[in-house]
């Protein structure tokens, strides 16, 4: 079961922000989609708390359980709060094969998560931040590159035929500032 941050009252300048982007979009193919991107990004911990999505539906008129709908079907969306860093790591066929049930596996246990709690999930939906908000692990379904398999997107980049070893590396970099 997927968990939300808690929803806190919209302030009024969140409220004028949201205004001007419901506003700018409307009427586009894809406006749900443009807004939701927005207010994402704008979100210091990279997600899309509860209040934005219940004033959103407010404005637009788009019932709520349509836009949950859509922020859980797409992998780009994050109903709670994001690490500084994260870590995803694609669970498809290829990746699989390729050993990223152990990548997966590894990465958690250097970074301290817990393998059976609820917030994190089946090896195939996996999504845990770190007590500290510095890393969130997520799996993907497929990045369509499984020429490249295993791979791991660390911080928005792309990485091929990852082991253990390589992924451990990564994440002390980001651990220690060298990235």
């Amino acid at each position: 079961m997927t968990t939300v941050a808690q929803s806190r009252p919209l302030s009024r300048e969140d409220q004028e922000d949201l205004d001007a982007l419901v506003a700018e979009f409307s009427g586009r193919p894809g406006m749900l989609l443009s807004v939701l991107e927005r207010i994402q990004e704008r979100q210091p911990q990279k997600y899309l708390p509860l209040e934005f999505l219940e004033y959103l539906s407010q404005k637009t008129g788009i019932a709520a359980s349509n836009i949950y709908s859509v922020v859980t079907f797409y992998a780009l969306f994050n109903l709670r709060p994001q690490g500084e860093h994260s870590v995803c790591i694609c669970r498809g066929t290829a990746c699989h094969t390729r050993g990223s049930q152990r990548l997966l596996e590894a990465v958690r246990q250097q970074l301290g998560l817990c393998v059976d709690c609820d917030d994190v999930g089946s090896a195939d939906k996996v999504t845990a931040t770190t007590a500290d908000n510095k890393f969130t692990v997520r799996t993907v379904a497929c990045f369509g590159q499984c020429a490249l398999a295993p791979v791991v997107e660390v911080d928005h980049q792309i990485l091929s035929h990852v082991n253990e070893r390589a992924l451990g590396r990564e994440v002390d970099a980001l651990r220690n500032g060298k990235h």
